[in-house]
C-alpha cells in the first residue's frame, strides 16, 4: 500500500525552526523524486522545494531559499523539510507528494500525496 505520511508540524514563533518528515511505504523514496507543497487559508497550493530521484538535486521556492533545507534519509524511507528562520507568511497546510515514475522534476504534476500537516507560525 501506497503512503505518504506527514508529520512535524505545529505552532512556532516567529524566527523558530520545525523539522516536518515525511515517511513513505510501498515505495522508496530514492526512486522517485519528492516534494514539499504547502497551502496556506484563502490561497492557491504552491512549490516549496523538490529533492530529484538518485541525484538528489534539490529546488527551492524564492520565498524559502536559505532558509529551508530538503533532504533524505533512504535508511528510513523518509525526506524531511527544515525550516529554520519561520515568518508568519511561512503558515499553511505542508504536503509531500511523489513525482511520477522517472521524473526528476516537481514541477509537472505529482502522482500521490500526503494527508498535510498544519505549520503555524506566531507570537
Amino acid at each position: 500500500q501506497l503512503l505518504l505520511v506527514e508529520s512535524g508540524g505545529g505552532l512556532v514563533q516567529p524566527g523558530g525552526s520545525l523539522r516536518l518528515s515525511c515517511a513513505a511505504s510501498g515505495f522508496n523514496v530514492d526512486d522517485y523524486t519528492i516534494g514539499w507543497f504547502r497551502q496556506a487559508p484563502g490561497k492557491e497550493r504552491e512549490g516549496v522545494s523538490c529533492i530529484s530521484r538518485k541525484r538528489g538535486g534539490t529546488e527551492y521556492a524564492d520565498s524559502v531559499k536559505g532558509r529551508f533545507t530538503i533532504s533524505r534519509d533512504n535508511t528510513k524511507n523518509t525526506v524531511f523539510l527544515q525550516m529554520n528562520s519561520l515568518k508568519s507568511e511561512d503558515t499553511a497546510t505542508y504536503y509531500c507528494a511523489r513525482a511520477p515514475a522517472g521524473w526528476h522534476s516537481c514541477s509537472y504534476g505529482m502522482d500521490f500525496w500526503g494527508q498535510g500537516t498544519l505549520v503555524t507560525v506566531s507570537s
